[in-house]
């Protein structure tokens, strides 16, 4: 299926940032290039970043910074979307104010005013109404600072409340088979209305469905995963439950359980009343970019099969820390 955004035609699969900077342990220059390449590559060019994606020095904006200038001939092959709007403890600041600040600084990393494709506040500002932070996102459109609005996290009424305002391009949002709440709780049936794309964060369910992690041991000292609740050893197991029947499946089909669940999300196209949904995984290997770029064409019998278990087998745990579920909008007005 052709898709184009801002003119550009992106892939059915996206590219997920964080992974090349967000991390304990700092990945080489040389990695992240080829992994970043190997996204252009094989189409997977929508590009989803982060201001707060690692410090100032490497984050989503300055690796791509040193990446085009090395690489310029690949800045034409991108869309890129950049979330931004938060300050120090991982607190938003969606004001007018802060919206002009993160959206100037980001455009300052990344050293080339336009390339900025659309930009999103990570998660809606409790204190600010989100007309309020979309009419301070249009004037940076109108700036020519960023080429779009998309927004993050989102309820269906704020979006409804948000696209009254301005055009909205893309609502990011985790969707996996671990996460299936917007298929559910309205948001999807509203950006379908509306004619908005979804982007999918963590269709992979943050590489637990890629049948890798195999125990709460296995994720690395130092990285995000084992502060959330569905990676804690009490259940871990219990959560291994769906990862192990997808990796029946992928066996039988002689495929790979990470592109099983890619390959779900992407089938949610043709469901009816599905807005288009685009996968964003990540990978900082370029072996595993290519490897996610494959898309599985899945039967009804195994689609159907999937849904069954993503029923019977539902994770156990929220998908952040108190923290993280705190900012998540459940706006219904």
């Amino acid at each position: 299926m052709v898709y184009t955004v801002q003119g550009k035609q992106v892939g059915n699969i996206g590219y997920g940032l964080m992974g090349l900077t967000f991390r304990a342990d700092k990945l080489s220059e040389e990695q992240a290039f080829a992994s970043i390449k190997a996204a252009i590559e094989t189409g997977c060019n929508y590009f989803n970043g982060g201001e707060f994606y690692g410090p100032p020095d490497n984050n989503s904006l300055t690796l791509l910074n040193k990446y085009f200038a090395k690489y310029p001939e690949d800045k034409d092959k991108i869309v890129l979307n950049i979330k931004g709007c938060v300050v120090p403890g991982l607190r938003p600041d969606a004001s007018p104010a802060g919206v002009k600040t993160s959206v100037e600084n980001c455009v300052r990393m990344i050293g080339d005013k336009g390339l900025i494709h659309q930009f999103e506040p990570a998660r809606k500002d409790p204190n600010v109404d989100i007309e309020t932070t979309v009419a301070a996102l249009k004037e940076q459109v109108e700036a020519g600072n960023i080429g779009g609005i998309t927004l993050s996290e989102v309820s269906a009424a704020t979006l409804r409340r948000a696209a009254k305002v301005a055009k909205i391009e893309a609502v990011e949002v985790e969707l996996s088979l671990w996460c299936t709440e917007p298929l559910e709780n309205g948001l999807a049936q509203a950006c379908a209305e509306l004619d908005i794309p979804i982007l999918a964060y963590s269709p992979l369910g943050r590489g637990m469905l890629t049948g890798e992690i195999k125990s709460f041991d296995d994720i690395p000292e130092g990285d995000y995963r084992r502060i959330i609740p569905r990676f804690q050893p009490d259940v871990f197991e219990t959560n291994l439950r769906l990862v192990r029947e997808v990796e029946k499946l992928a066996a039988r089909k002689g495929v790979k359980p990470g592109q099983v669940a890619i390959g779900w999300v992407l089938a949610l196209n043709k469901r009816p009343g599905m807005p288009r949904i685009i996968p964003i995984p990540g990978a900082s290997r370029p072996e595993r970019v290519r490897e996610n770029a494959v898309e599985v064409e899945l039967s009804d019998e195994e689609l159907a099969e999937l849904d069954r278990l993503i029923k019977e087998l539902a994770p156990v745990g929220t998908r952040y820390p108190e923290h993280g579920m705190a900012l998540l909008d459940t706006n219904t007005e």
